[in-house]
């Protein structure tokens, strides 16, 4: 199996041939950058849809269109723009989400096309729904969607009559919940609830109600796992808890089931904890669902799950996984289970069988996702070290992957990438640390190179072999990018995953990201006096909390990080989570979470700090950066605060802001030592 999967990686490999004088990476190709994502086979396994997102460099945004092909990767054609398809049963219509409206009145709408030749698409939602997940009924004639019903605050006042003519401002928000915004969404004005809708137009009907929401949330964040229809259409089965008080309990939901005719609502599973992602057996008979039961640690042992679709006989099927499941599909005769999995820095696709025993599909240095199962096949989304997101088919007899797409090839047909290698080494206390290093593509050994430390979020996340344009674009530049899986990263099991509980950030962490750069060094490939951190979210707070153990670095960039936790659980959208991070509450004892931020450990700061982040962020708010870069200014450590514009948690969605995140910090590390931002790259002479 391994020869033929490599033999289809080389075979990738050779669309990215370079000529005998390649250019490197350069920035601007950004503007051109295209991704493959969630594809989806036809019923008769004969055509596949994908998304396909482009970079709109003109309106500065992303773009999405709906690609087809033969499932052969023939006929590779336009289909229509939007994204998120579902084919209808019989394979005659797909559903899909697309916007509709002018300027900033667009939203999101549910539309179906007839899939014979010109066939026309119809809108199905309106301006009262913005759906947010949806699924076909059995039979076809239906479409069941989430979208969220307005909420009316009962806390209320009654003003005085508005003299005639009067412009008054409007009423203020008030705030009745703990998760009452949500990053890149803003204010939570409602709740999510069920609707269905007939197939071919028509007015919706809502489903459940209350003051609860359908999907799974974590800390406030939907982490909802779909709709699956019952085989006879009677029913719904979703994930979510029914308790309002539910928000202040921490991670808590169940797998649920809603008679679509009477609303009834049940419960299913009996056993209290965080479940989600259901799935309907073939059948109708059986029901498996993912997630833990204890609340004993941070990230606790995540496991796959089966019950009757009454909520009986329930059982484990795994347990104690390396990370969460991804993705999950019934095969088609109900004998197992497909599902993605995150370990050691890969995601391949494994089958269980309904006994518990599991063969790994798909083997390879490469991340899949999105895939979607159809008989002996399955569509998915690849991505590799040279190998930008792009669609594949999967053989579900013997794990062989065939490329179908190559969505970038006329950007880097003349580029030469560097390579990627794995680096294995031992933390301070002898703990295993698995890392990868980016190097410039005209490598030489002989030289010792600037790096870049890039620090990943989270905490609880994964790095791996999968394309990142950011690291390629450093190395293009003249920098070894070393990015690592600390403690702290999923991947590696739940011990490895908990070491920074009640921790966080601390020794273990920040010793693991420094054993990486004492084993580069030690290789003799980077110049110590040249040296630069960065990372955003968890590896911003990571990268505040190194700045204030080691001087070692000649400058960081510390981008939407989390400074002062304390501050931070009453600022971010996350609050149940952010209460949860150290134990007990900081009412009753604080030391832990002084302990643990970076602002009281601010007047040990001698490298010079830039702090970034985007002016809309909800998940680590624009005042936490504001700390630090305030107490850096009056210890008179250089410093430089961005609020990038337009942008929620993170800072690079915009497609311009991506441009100008990589050059602020590659100027900010070019004054303390970097490479000079306008220095030619050198050609790369194969």
């Amino acid at each position: 199996m391994k020869s033929m999967i490599l033999a289809a990686v080389a075979a990738s490999a050779a669309a990215f041939a370079t000529p005998a004088a390649a250019r490197n990476l350069a920035l601007t190709d950004w503007l051109d950058w295209e991704r493959a994502a969630n594809p989806e086979i036809s019923p008769d396994g004969a055509d596949i849809i994908y998304t396909r997102r482009r970079v709109n460099k003109f309106e500065d945004r992303w773009d999405a269109e709906l690609w087809i092909m033969d499932a052969g990767g023939e006929n590779h054609r336009f289909l229509t723009k939007g994204g998120g398809v579902q084919w209808s049963p019989n394979g005659d219509r797909i559903a899909y989400i697309d916007r509709a409206g002018d300027g900033d009145k667009a939203r999101a709408q549910l539309f179906v096309k007839h899939m014979t030749k010109d066939g026309p698409s119809s809108q199905i939602t309106h301006d009262a729904f913005e759906p947010n997940s949806f699924k076909w009924s059995p039979n076809g004639d239906w479409i069941a969607f989430r979208a969220q019903t307005p909420l009316e605050a009962e806390f209320k006042i009654a003003l005085p009559e508005r003299p005639k003519g009067a412009t008054w401002i409007d009423d203020p928000a008030v705030v009745e919940r703990l998760h009452y915004r949500i990053d890149r969404v803003g204010a939570k004005d409602g709740f999510d609830h069920l609707f269905l809708a007939p197939a071919d137009g028509g007015t919706p009907r809502q489903i459940t109600n209350g003051k609860w929401d359908v999907g799974a949330r974590f800390s406030g964040v939907d982490a909802g796992g779909g709709l699956h229809w019952t085989p006879d259409g009677k029913s719904i089965v979703f994930d979510g808890v029914f308790d309002p008080a539910a928000e202040l309990e921490g991670m808590r939901s169940n797998i649920n089931i809603v008679n679509i005719e009477t609303g009834a609502l049940r419960k299913l599973q009996p056993e209290e904890g965080f479940w989600s992602n259901p799935r309907i057996s073939p059948n109708g008979g059986m029901i498996a669902y993912t997630g833990n039961r204890t609340k004993a640690a941070n990230y606790p042992p995540q496991e796959l799950r089966l019950m009757t679709i009454n909520g009986g006989d329930d059982k484990i099927l795994i347990e104690d996984l390396p990370d969460s499941i991804n993705e999950l599909e019934w095969a088609a005769d109900g004998s197992g289970l497909y599902y993605t999995m995150n370990a050691r820095g890969t995601t391949n696709l494994y089958f269980v069988t309904l006994a518990g025993e599991i063969r790994q599909v798909t083997n390879g240095a490469h991340r899949l996702s999105g895939f979607g199962v159809n008989r002996n096949q399955a569509a998915a989304v690849l991505s590799a070290p040279k190998t930008t997101p792009n669609l594949v088919r999967v053989s579900l007899d013997d794990g062989r992957l065939n490329q179908l797409t190559d969505l970038n090839a006329d950007i880097l047909h003349d580029v030469a990438l560097g390579e990627t290698e794995e680096i294995l080494y031992k933390s301070a206390d002898g703990t295993d640390v698995q890392g990868w290093i980016v190097k410039p593509p005209n490598f030489d050994a002989a030289k010792k190179y600037p790096l870049v430390l890039s620090i990943h979020g989270g905490p609880h996340a994964m790095y791996g072999l999968n394309f990142n344009f950011r690291f390629h674009e450093f190395a293009s530049k003249g920098y070894v990018v070393l990015y690592t899986n600390p403690r702290g990263s999923t991947g590696y099991g739940g011990a490895f995953a908990n070491a920074i509980d009640n921790a966080y950030p601390g020794r273990a962490d920040y010793e693991d990201l420094m054993g990486g750069v004492d084993a580069l060094l030690e290789k003799g490939m980077v110049d110590e006096d040249r040296l630069f951190v960065t990372g955003c979210s968890g590896g911003g707070v990571l990268t505040s909390w190194t700045v204030t153990q080691t001087d070692r670095f000649a400058a960081a960039a510390a981008l939407c990080p989390v400074i002062n936790w304390i501050s931070f659980s009453g600022q971010a959208d996350i609050g149940r989570w952010s209460f949860a991070r150290f134990r007990p509450f900081y009412w009753e004892d604080p030391t832990k979470w002084l302990e643990h931020s970076p602002i009281m450990h601010v007047q040990k700061v001698k490298t010079p700090t830039l702090l970034m982040t985007g002016d809309k962020d909800l998940r680590t708010p624009l005042a936490q950066a504001e700390e630090f870069y305030a107490a850096l200014k009056m210890l008179g450590v250089p410093t430089k605060l961005i609020a990038m514009r337009n942008e929620y948690h993170g800072t690079t969605s915009v497609p311009s802001n991506m441009l100008r995140t990589q050059l602020y910090l590659q100027q900010w590390f070019a004054d303390y030592g970097g490479v000079p931002l306008d220095e030619p790259s050198e050609k790369s002479e194969d």
